[in-house]
């Protein structure tokens, strides 16, 4: 099958054996497939949990049909539509845990779409209910909202009840679309008073969490941004993973200051994460509430061009591969 692999001089476009389905997995026949950040690094050889290096079929998140199942996968059959986490999504075929899995609605939405959607999903449901304990009426910021998964967050926000919503991107025509994904209130961290608005915006309060996708730079600004007893919870560290901390001010405020990531949970943690974004918000998926711009479609054999298009950092929502 064809695969876009990492090779001793960057990925390409090569042959290589397809997977068999085993255990709990299934194996789909991709369609559609999405970049991440996370692939921006793979490219370059870095690890991400325990895949990467030489050799690694690249993409993390796709969409397809189920053309075989693994002897003890459950509720799964062949020619089942669904979206996941695949590794090695950018393939013909790539194998799906079943327990992680997403059948695609019955209604009109194509591969394409699905295919943006199970990593925000899983990722922002747990950030924004599950660590960042949103409560109806309570205040949100979300930092980097302008990425695939920050406009995930803000629509999960909204959907639970938030009372303002608050989002930030450094790019003026990103920021300006921010409203048609739930923002109230969009703003430029670069911008010196950001702390200022957030706190007049919230009658000098503070917001009750703030889901951090940025932090580096912006950690101690985060924390004057936040109310006391608030919450932030750690998602990304897009603007660097280190960054001055004022542990004098995060005991004032008495914060609660939250890490999560995928790549150290077990597989039995991220199929419970997909069993709470089905009960708990799939309707909204299913209606179209929750749902994601496409910024573009790239035939797989330009797989190098939507890498560039990601490095270039000017898209608003999800890039995706055809298969």
């Amino acid at each position: 099958m064809k695969a876009y692999v990492l090779g001793d001089n960057g990925p390409s476009i090569v042959d290589i054996p397809q997977p068999q389905a085993t255990g709990e997995e299934v194996l789909v026949r991709v369609r559609a497939a999405c970049l991440n950040r996370a692939d921006l690094g793979m490219a370059k050889g870095r690890a991400h949990g325990s895949r990467g290096g030489a050799g690694t079929t690249l993409g993390g998140e796709g969409a397809g049909e189920v053309v075989a199942v693994g002897p003890q996968a459950k509720g799964m059959k062949v020619g089942d539509r669904v979206m996941g986490s695949i590794s090695g999504a950018f393939a013909e075929f790539g194998l799906m845990d079943a327990g992680r899995a997403f059948v695609i609605p019955a209604n009109n939405m194509n591969y394409e779409q699905a295919a943006t959607l199970p990593v925000a999903l899983n990722t922002m449901h747990n950030a924004v209910v599950t660590a960042g304990a949103l409560k109806p009426g309570q205040t949100v910021l979300i930092q980097g909202a302008s990425s695939g998964v920050g406009l995930m967050a803000t629509q999960i926000a909204k959907l639970k009840g938030a009372s303002l919503v608050i989002g930030t991107s450094t790019d003026a025509s990103r920021r300006a679309r921010l409203a048609e994904y739930g923002a109230d209130l969009a703003l430029d961290t670069r911008e010196k008073s950001w702390v200022d608005r957030v706190l007049e915006a919230t009658d000098g309060r503070g917001v009750d969490l703030i889901v951090d996708q940025v932090s580096g730079h912006l950690a101690n600004d985060n924390l004057r941004a936040t109310k006391y007893e608030g919450r932030i919870v750690n998602v990304g560290r897009l603007g660097g993973m280190r960054g001055e901390f004022d542990f004098d001010l995060h005991a004032l405020r008495r914060i609660n200051y939250i890490g999560v990531t995928f790549r150290t949970r077990t597989i039995e943690e991220i199929r419970a994460i997909t069993t709470a974004v089905k009960n708990d918000i799939w309707d909204a998926v299913v209606s179209g509430k929750l749902n994601l711009p496409i910024d573009k479609v790239f035939p797989f054999e330009q797989a190098d061009d939507a890498y560039a298009h990601m490095t270039a950092n000017k898209h608003f929502g999800k890039i995706v591969l055809r298969m």
